[in-house]
């Protein structure tokens, strides 16, 4: 059968013509004749269309296109078809395109033996198809059903095609079969759309489509290809328990609530492009290896399993696709990608690109140390400004931190909780999610091993800078740590910390380089210099009884000055003694024996705090 033409004109079957018009419509009632008759199924004599249906059979071909059809006038006709075996409405090859349905149409658990085809129908009312068994092919291009559209439980033989059909109320597909191919490309979904559990063994295509509500996909199964190009979700998509099991592309897809593919199996390569505000895949299987590309999402990654690579990748414009850029005009968040959670993953095989992970929690991941973090990371920094511990004023090193360190140092600090909306304040540090329960809050020790195995990671990818973070964020938790770090090794990490910065502030190390120089100066000038170079003096020792003169050669012991310790003349030698220190040389000036002690302690000590500020130094501008 050809498609049903524009209202306006005529159609290409002998329509009925009935209440025609020449000003205002001129083509009339668009019904097909009845065989043998000259009106459609809605316009014949009482008489003629008893007659007619009486005539059916269940099987029976039949063809009323562009009829239109009260509730009454259907239930009449499905009466006639209805098979004493199975109590149902059975057809052979249906013809209903450009039909109207003005009272609900209830073809609930109908079989249609042959092909069916709604193409341009309009269903005013409830459209019931649930259950409905179709052996050929299906064919809804362009329908329009203005009530809810009920397909639940049906099973589709053939293709199914929805191309171009338009729900404005809800569209129940939930529990439904399609053996052959499904088509519901550019499909308008205005109402909530449930495909839950059903079961497409063909190819699945959804390219175009949108959905201004809620669209729910939980549990359905896709065992051929399933595309879902450049579809928009206004609403929240559900996709949990989803399991595809063919090579496909996702996207793009824009979705301006979430898409939740949480517990859905991916049982081959694919590669899914989304820009939505929120993406779920918790508990999401991948079989095989999977691209997912990202615009303005959040992601939780919780539990999913990763059978093989799969790379999550912040895409740095629009989707582009053949029609041009992606209209992003549903997402107003901030232009990034945030991964929130990669709890309970092997992250052996995970590869995060130019992600943010200031919320991210990594605790109850496995081989953190193996996963790969490429382009541009974002961490959360330490609170900004001055604040005060105590009575004193104190300052956080600027670094990057995990947001468990933040969690636990706003519990630790019993910090008032946030809302959970509220963006995060530079100047306090985040709290978490479990805020108040300390026994949800990771401790020291397990946010120490959290750094350990994250610094190997940046390591492995040469970013020193980064791993010298993670190195200092490490330290800090064991300083903390009061139940895994010994006493003894927790003084020296505070001794390690306070001298430079576990060897990594060398402006730290640098300060108390030139403190202990200036103390030993200092020092010097009042104990260490005598009060002027000790003179030789020679003995001389003449035998009564003649022979040979004996001299003995001997040096006064050095003297502290009475007075005029602090002059020019003494800090140059004293400011002399104390840089040969630093390089670890002898000067070779004359101390008193007090002062060849801080000599003695300026060697080890300066030298050792120079040594500190270079590998400071040395681990921030290696690559």
């Amino acid at each position: 059968m050809t498609a049903p033409p524009p209202p306006t004109a005529a159609p290409s079957w002998p329509h009925c013509a009935h209440d025609a018009d020449p000003v205002t419509d001129p083509v009339g009632c668009r019904g097909i004749h009845v065989p043998g008759h000259t009106a459609c199924l809605a316009h014949l004599c009482d008489a003629d269309r008893t007659a007619y249906l009486t005539g059916l059979a269940p099987g029976t071909d039949i063809d009323h296109c562009g009829t239109p059809f009260t509730q009454d006038l259907l239930s009449q006709l499905l009466t006639a078809l209805i098979d004493p075996t199975t109590r149902l409405p059975h057809f052979g090859h249906a013809w209903f395109g450009g039909a109207q349905f003005t009272g609900d149409a209830r073809f609930g658990g109908a079989q249609f033996t042959g092909d069916a085809w709604f193409g341009e129908a309009q269903f005013t009312g409830e459209a019931w198809f649930g259950g409905a068994q179709f052996t050929g092919d299906a064919r809804f291009n362009g329908a329009q059903f203005t009530g809810e559209a009920w397909f639940g439980g049906a099973q589709f033989t053939g293709d199914a095609r929805f191309n171009g059909a338009q729900f404005t109320g809800e569209a129940w597909f939930g529990g439904a079969q399609f053996t052959g191919d499904a088509w519901f490309d550019g499909a308008q979904f205005t109402g909530d759309a449930w495909f839950d559990g059903a079961q497409f063994t063909g190819h699945a295509r959804f390219d175009g489509a949108q959905f201004t509500g809620h669209a729910r996909f939980g549990g359905a199964q896709f065992t051929g290809h399933a595309r879902f190009g450049e579809v928009q979700f206004t609403g929240d998509a559900w996709f949990g328990g989803a399991q595809f099991l063919t090579a496909d592309r996702w996207g793009p897809l824009v979705c301006g609530g979430r898409v939740d593919l949480s517990g859905a199996v991916f049982g081959a390569p694919v590669t899914l492009e989304i820009a939505a505000s929120a993406v779920w895949c918790v508990r999401t299987r991948f079989e095989s290896t999977a691209t997912v590309r990202l615009r303005r999402a959040e992601v939780d990654l919780g539990y999913a399993v990763l059978a093989a690579p799969v790379a999550v990748t912040a895409h740095p414009a629009p989707f582009d696709t053949t029609a041009g850029m992606v209209d992003e005009s549903l997402l107003t968040g901030p232009d990034r990608v945030r991964v929130t959670s990669v709890q309970g993953v092997d992250a052996a095989h995970l590869v995060l690109t130019d992600t943010d992970l200031s919320d991210c929690l990594f605790s109850g991941a496995f081989h953190l140390d193996q996963l790969r973090l490429e382009g541009r990371t974002t961490l959360a920094p330490t609170p900004t400004g001055w604040h005060r511990k105590g009575i004193a004023p104190i300052r956080w090193t600027r670094r990057r931190t995990l947001a468990e360190e933040h969690h636990w140092r706003a519990q630790s600090a019993a910090q008032p909780p946030v809302p959970a909306a509220a963006p995060p304040e530079p100047r306090r540090w985040r709290n978490g999610p479990d805020h108040g329960d300390s026994a949800r809050t990771p401790d020291p020790d397990d946010v120490a091993a959290l750094y350990r195995q994250l610094r190997k990671a940046f390591e492995d990818g040469k970013n020193e800078p980064g791993a010298a973070d993670f190195y200092y964020g490490e330290c800090e938790m064991r300083r903390h740590d009061r139940t895994g770090t010994a006493t003894t090794e927790r003084h020296l990490l505070w001794a390690y910390w306070a001298l430079s910065g576990y060897g990594l502030r060398a402006s730290r190390a640098l300060g108390w380089l030139a403190a202990a120089m200036l103390t030993t100066i200092l020092l010097l000038m009042a104990f260490g210099l005598p009060a002027s170079s000790p003179k030789q003096e020679a003995t001389r020792t003449v035998p009564a009884s003649g022979g040979p003169v004996t001299f003995i050669i001997d040096k006064q012991d050095p003297k502290n000055p009475v007075k005029d310790r602090f002059t020019t003349k003494r800090f140059d030698k004293a400011l002399s003694v104390t840089l040969n220190s630093v390089v670890f040389r002898s000067s070779g000036q004359d101390l008193t024996t007090t002062g060849t002690y801080i000599e003695m302690t300026s060697r080890i000590l300066e030298p050792a705090l120079l040594a500190l500020a270079v590998l400071a130094i040395r681990g921030r501008i290696k690559r």
